[in-house]
């Protein structure tokens, strides 16, 4: 077998109206309701899956939480723009802008944290 590409992942997450309103306010993200009561953030190809934390989704993760969370989401929107947008929604900086390496090579990164804590990282390739 070979992968070949990633679909969708879960957060869990303490409040499914704030998580929403954080990823569609700060990063873009649009939102879509499905299911029985099921909520998603979706961006390009992929999705964000939210499971509440107070009544995780069957299956799930072995032990379910929040704020465990590393994500890196990829952007055309120039870096001095992110970070303008980040101080002007409030959001504190928590690091950047730095070089890191994605999986396709080098990228300039900065950091910050969603309502659960979670670290994001917003980045532009070179």
């Amino acid at each position: 077998m070979t992968v070949e590409r990633l679909d969708h992942l879960v957060l869990t997450v303490q409040n499914i109206e704030k998580t929403i309103d954080f990823y569609m306010t700060i990063l873009g993200m649009q939102h879509v309701s499905f299911g029985d009561n099921r909520h998603a953030l979706v961006f390009g190809q992929q999705k964000i899956n939210l499971h509440p934390l107070s009544v995780p989704l069957q299956p799930h993760a072995q032990y379910p939480t929040s704020g465990s969370a590393d994500l890196c989401f990829i952007t055309q929107t120039p870096i001095p723009d992110v970070i303008n947008h980040l101080q002007q929604s409030g959001i504190n900086i928590e690091e950047g802008p730095v070089l890191r390496t994605g999986a396709l090579g080098v990228i300039t990164s900065v950091y910050f944290r969603d309502p659960d804590l979670n670290l994001i990282e917003v980045s532009n390739y070179h």
